[in-house]
């Protein structure tokens, strides 16, 4: 008798579940016709100068630490780096301007390469074939969204 109860109990869950479905179907074109857009969390990275630069991101996640790059960005305007919700505080960032010369870098030293890279660990870069390269803190204070501004050093001392 447990036996039977247990299997109708079931078939009623699943001749359920597709009217829920259908109600998150319509909630969602509701929303859509209204203009709502889900809220997004990423990493962004917006690049205010009038150069192009080159970015790269250090990170420590559940299988310790990465860095990646290179992130092409067009002067003026922003990229997605890490898509979803930031699952850190401190993410790192190495940024060069493609077209002036010169860096965005800081004291924390992880592994960089000169194409397009992702890279396990910190220790040893030069001799696992890699750049020692400095970066500097974002500290995004447990928010699950962030953009990080890069800006033009000449801009803003002629605005102090």
């Amino acid at each position: 008798m447990l036996a039977s109860n247990v299997t109708r109990k079931s078939a009623e869950i699943r001749r359920i579940a597709p009217r829920w479905g259908l109600c998150a179907l319509l909630a969602a074109g509701f929303a859509a016709w209204l203009g709502v857009t889900p809220a997004h969390a990423d990493l962004k990275l917006c690049n205010t100068t009038a150069s192009r630069v080159g970015v790269s991101i250090g990170y420590k996640d559940t299988e310790g630490w990465a860095s990646e790059g290179w992130w092409n960005i067009a002067s003026h305007t922003c990229e997605t780096l890490l898509k979803g919700v930031l699952i850190g505080r401190y993410y790192y960032i190495h940024a060069i301007d493609y077209d002036r010369g010169g860096e965005w870098a800081g004291p924390l030293y992880m592994c960089t390469d000169d194409k397009s890279f992702t890279i396990r660990d910190t220790q040893d870069c030069e001799k696992r074939g890699h750049k020692r390269t400095g970066f500097f803190e974002v500290d995004t204070g447990e928010e699950r969204d962030w953009t990080v501004r890069l800006t033009d050093p000449e801009a803003e001392a002629k605005s102090q």
